[in-house]
């Protein structure tokens, strides 16, 4: 399979083109948010790069959250826009944090990507590492970020990432040796770590108009109108 993932969940854009076990190309750029600037160039760029055109592209994988709100819903209208195009492409939404755990998939042990939802909020996953395969031990949650580490049990390995990952290792595990960072670059989201997720979870596929963004929690205009 050759799979064109698109990542716009955060303060990275990110697109991959990736056939098999090899990445044919992928970018990352730090773009301060401004994702419908640059996300779709970007698409551009890379399947240009490797010579492909949508005739060559088997499935489309777009991280569907947690994440920026508007990120997230412009990741997700590209995705539904050229698969309607083109019908012969499937797609799937992976979770953002699901993504982030396979940038740590050599690791062997437990990973935690998190991810600042607000202060001392956190979203927050839990896999496990084994042998290159990824296995999720609970799902996918928004919560307080000290109920949630305070809980964490270290008495083995844990590595973590996500772009709150080095301030959660400074304030809760600074004198814990069981509690790793992940490499600097891999702490961010990778379009190459979706394609890998939708190649070894096939069940994520989905048709195009049932792609939908997973906030974990209430956007504001969902706020707004229950203080109406």
């Amino acid at each position: 399979m050759t799979i064109l993932g698109i990542d716009t969940s955060g303060k990275v854009a990110s697109c991959a083109v990736m056939s098999g076990d090899k990445i044919l190309c992928e970018k990352i750029l730090y773009t301060k948010l401004t994702h419908s600037q640059v996300i779709l160039p970007m698409v551009k760029e890379v399947m240009s790069g490797c010579e492909l055109g949508w005739k060559d592209i088997d499935g489309i994988a777009v991280a569907n959250g947690p994440g920026s709100y508007t990120g997230l819903r412009i990741g997700i209208a590209a995705v539904k826009g050229i698969c309607m195009g083109a019908p012969g492409i499937r797609c799937a939404g992976i979770s953002t944090l699901e993504a982030l755990a396979y940038n740590c998939l050599a690791f062997q042990g437990r990973i935690i990507p998190v991810m600042k939802a607000r202060p001392k909020v956190v979203y927050a996953g839990d896999y496990f590492s084994d042998r290159g395969k990824l296995v999720r031990l609970a799902e996918d949650r928004v919560a307080g970020e000290e109920e949630f580490f305070a809980a964490l049990d270290t008495s083995e390995k844990i590595m973590l990432t996500g772009d709150h990952c080095a301030e959660i290792k400074k304030t809760y595990f600074a004198g814990s040796e069981n509690v790793i960072l992940a490499p600097a670059a891999d702490r961010l989201q990778k379009a190459s770590s979706l394609c890998a997720a939708f190649m070894n979870a096939p069940q994520y596929e989905a048709p195009p108009d049932k792609l939908m963004a997973s906030y974990l929690q209430e956007t504001k205009a969902e706020k707004d109108k229950a203080h109406r």
